[in-house]
């Protein structure tokens, strides 16, 4: 009976600590349901609502019929009609859309001669997931008129795939792994760096030096700036030796978004390290933020295919931006400046985090 009552009694002891560990408890509670949550509106393999654009050179009746019909399969979702396909491929490069539907101007006669496809289906093939999905548009059969069905459940439309010509899941994957990783590693060694301080005691040298806060956090990023951007360099190397994976766009450019990410990611891990007391709660908040990061940023799924919920959650994501970011220069060579907008979505993150943690930390012992 003694052993069990000095189990008991380290047990007990262990559930008042655990009790009194709110971030463990709520880890406890926390990870299953961002699991649960994450996973059960990420992983989707019934694609909906694609992000798509359209030319109309022929504006008929018929035309206009078939854009209506390919949009109530709900499997696109129409955000504009553009003029011309120089228009629509712009949309293509920048990645403003995932779709481009393109309908010449002899729409007409090609589906009622049947002698060549009537529409063309521009595809981002950097995602085989939309890849596939487009190709199952070529096969729903759109019925034009539903009194005499002149023109049955013909296949009309071309499939043009555009920056992965051999669809090759590399080429969608690597660009994505950059993001991944500078997002666990910046984070979680910047977060631990700064709680090792506190728990050996070092930050009792710096009270009584001149050093500012500001100073202080900003020295303690500075190095893994230089780490962040050796990964990257090896990331990318590693991913056009082994995998073939082009870099269609500017290197420079591909440089100037993953400085602005490197620095999101270390501002985060900054503000994490003002809530954590311990090493090993800093890699649990860590990992508490990277998941969702991982599930709902894009990187594994086709983002447009989520639900709405889940695409505003993804939208606060540093990986989101980043990820738009990589694979629009690295595979569809699109010019940084035509995707600002994500560059801005980054600096606000990174200055609100770097903002709260320099106002939340202090240079002086509890």
């Amino acid at each position: 009976m003694k052993p069990l009552v000095r189990i008991l009694a380290v047990a007990h002891k262990e559930f008042l600590q655990l009790s009194r560990d709110r971030l463990t408890f709520g880890m406890i509670i926390g990870i299953p349901l961002i699991q649960l949550l994450m996973f059960g509106y990420a992983i989707n393999t019934d694609v909906r609502n694609l992000s798509a654009a359209y030319v109309d050179e022929a504006d008929t009746h018929l035309s206009r019929q078939f854009v209506s019909d390919i949009t109530a399969s709900q499997v696109i979702s129409i955000n504009q009609r553009v003029g011309n396909a120089q228009e629509l491929n712009f949309l293509m490069d920048s990645g403003s859309v995932s779709l481009g539907i393109y309908l010449p101007d002899d729409f007409d006669r090609r589906v009622i001669e049947r002698d060549r496809k009537a529409v063309q289906l521009l595809v981002d093939g950097t995602d085989p997931i939309i890849l596939g999905v487009a190709r199952q548009l070529t096969t729903m059969g759109v019925h034009f008129d539903s009194q005499t069905r002149i023109f049955g459940e013909q296949n009309l439309m071309e499939v043009r795939n555009y920056y992965n010509p051999e669809r090759r899941s590399a080429v969608n994957i690597v660009p994505g792994l950059v993001g991944v990783i500078l997002t666990m590693t910046m984070v979680l060694f910047t977060a631990v760096a700064i709680v090792r301080e506190k728990e050996r005691g070092n930050l009792e040298l710096l009270i009584n030096t001149p050093v500012k806060t500001t100073e202080l956090m900003l020295g303690k990023i500075v190095p893994y700036v230089l780490i962040g951007l050796i990964q990257l360099v090896i990331i990318l190397s590693c991913g056009r030796v082994f995998f073939s994976v082009p870099i269609r766009g500017s290197e420079l450019q591909v440089l100037a978004a993953a400085l602005v990410f490197i620095s999101t990611n270390l501002s985060l891990g900054l503000l994490i390290s003002t809530f954590a007391k311990t090493q090993f709660q800093a890699m649990q908040m860590t990992f508490f933020f990277f998941l969702p990061s991982i599930l709902i940023s894009g990187f594994m799924f086709p983002f447009d295919g989520m639900p709405e919920i889940a695409q505003m959650i993804a939208e606060i994501l540093p990986l989101t931006h980043f990820n738009r970011l990589i694979r629009g220069i690295i595979l569809r060579g699109a010019d940084i400046m035509d995707m600002w907008d994500e560059l801005v979505a980054l600096g606000i993150f990174m200055l609100v985090a770097l903002t709260l943690a320099i106002a939340r930390f202090s240079k002086r012992l509890d």
